[in-house]
């Protein structure tokens, strides 16, 4: 029987990718999506074109109930989750830190870190039953080195980070992964929104002389969710092109 995954916001930018990937190596995938439906459910019917199994659920990540219902659709449609992808979050338009408000702060947080807490205590009594699984979850080198006028993002993917290493330990004796990838700046509609000059910029300061693709991202999380990396659990893995060093 192949393996489910779980992609959370997975209709599109680098979720889309990451589960077009999982499903290229085997995996059943079900897409989660907050509001595109129509994208999410244009996803599914090209995986299931190329002979995956695969279905579009939809949740607000932030809400746990809506979490659990999620869960038991993909268990009835897919079967269980023994892989997760926590891709799901909110960007922010930069600003100053004494700006940002209370709704702003706090639904950054429900999201990019509450969100991932919902997931994964939904799919984690099969894991621990089972004695096995793999999760992954998408921090930001934002997380890592912070970043001016960006706080609130950059407080939630440095949580992410906290988060992964210390569900790693603690989940490890039960044989479960727990890794992190920390995209730099890849080229998604977020960061198109900012403007040709601004991502030409971004470009020239990545060593490597280019932004980032939602697939550069994918075969990143692919690779720590899958055997290859059977002895690889707690780890940041950062693809950002040497923006960080």
């Amino acid at each position: 029987m192949k393996k489910v995954a779980l992609v959370t916001g997975g209709g599109r930018g680098i979720g889309r990718a990451i589960a077009r990937k999982l499903a290229e190596q085997g995996y059943d995938v079900a897409v989660n999506y907050q509001q595109s439906r129509a994208v999410a459910e244009e996803l599914v019917n090209e995986l299931r074109q190329a002979g995956c199994r695969a279905g579009a659920f939809q949740a607000d990540v932030a809400e746990p109930d809506a979490v659990k219902a999620m869960l038991h659709a993909v268990e009835a449609e897919l079967g269980p989750v023994e892989t997760l992808v926590n891709n799901a979050g909110i960007a922010l338009p930069g600003g100053l830190f004494q700006d940002v408000n209370d709704e702003t702060w706090n639904r950054a947080f429900a999201v990019n870190v509450g969100g991932m807490r919902n997931v994964i205590r939904a799919v984690l009594p099969h894991m621990l039953h089972e004695k096995r699984g793999s999760i992954v979850n998408l921090s930001s080198i934002w997380g890592l080195r912070g970043a001016s006028c960006e706080v609130t993002y950059a407080c939630t993917k440095a949580a992410v980070v906290g988060l992964t290493r210390s569900l790693a330990l603690e989940l490890a004796p039960s044989h479960i992964r727990v890794n992190a990838v920390a995209p730099g700046c890849i080229d998604t509609d977020m960061v198109r929104s900012l403007g040709r000059e601004t991502m030409d910029a971004l470009a020239q300061d990545t060593p490597l002389g280019r932004l980032g693709t939602p697939e550069d991202i994918a075969a990143a999380v692919a690779f720590l969710a899958g055997e290859d990396a059977a002895f690889i659990t707690g780890q940041v893995l950062t693809a950002d092109g040497g923006f960080i060093g």
